[in-house]
């Protein structure tokens, strides 16, 4: 799957503005039609997650081949009902093995995960939004695609400028 495949990691809360929408649209368009991506594997929890599905959902218009899939990081098992809503947004779902007996760190190993089933991450990173004395978990996912070699797109942080 790495191949042609792309994650997203960011942070819950985001500078959402028209600049970074089109940035972040001009980033998918390239990786589906220059690099071949047709797979985006999404988390969840977090206003990054949910603008990029937004915005892949939007090109999916333009490239129907593209694959939205949601990578659990709670519900090992689901109902038929929550899947068949889940399948509304995405064309699959699943739990990583790797996540079973995880506790308060199975949003870490869901990251992991992503990121090991991808070439490409695309990254919000901003260390402001760290709080104090905690690790943030964007921080440790980066960290880990670095360490994984991961081709790793970061978005600019800019709250007011234009990107």
């Amino acid at each position: 799957m790495e191949k042609n495949t792309c994650c997203f990691v960011g942070h819950r809360s985001i500078y959402d503005n028209e600049d970074l929408r089109v940035k972040l649209t001009e980033i998918i368009e390239r990786l589906i039609t220059e690099e071949n991506v047709d797979t985006f594997l999404f988390g969840s929890k977090s206003h990054f997650d949910s603008l990029c599905l937004e915005l892949v959902t939007k090109c999916k218009e333009k490239h129907p081949h593209i694959k939205r899939i949601y990578v659990r990081a709670e519900y090992q098992y689901i109902s038929d009902y929550y899947k068949k809503y889940l399948l509304e947004n995405y064309e699959d779902s699943y739990y990583p093995k790797k996540i079973i007996g995880a506790g308060r760190a199975a949003y870490v190993e869901r990251n992991y995960e992503m990121i090991d089933k991808s070439k490409f991450c695309i990254v919000y990173y901003d260390e402001s939004f760290v709080p104090a004395n905690r690790k943030s978990g964007t921080k440790i996912a980066l960290d880990y695609a670095v360490k994984k070699q991961k081709n790793i797109i970061k978005l600019p942080i800019t709250p007011f400028a234009a990107l």
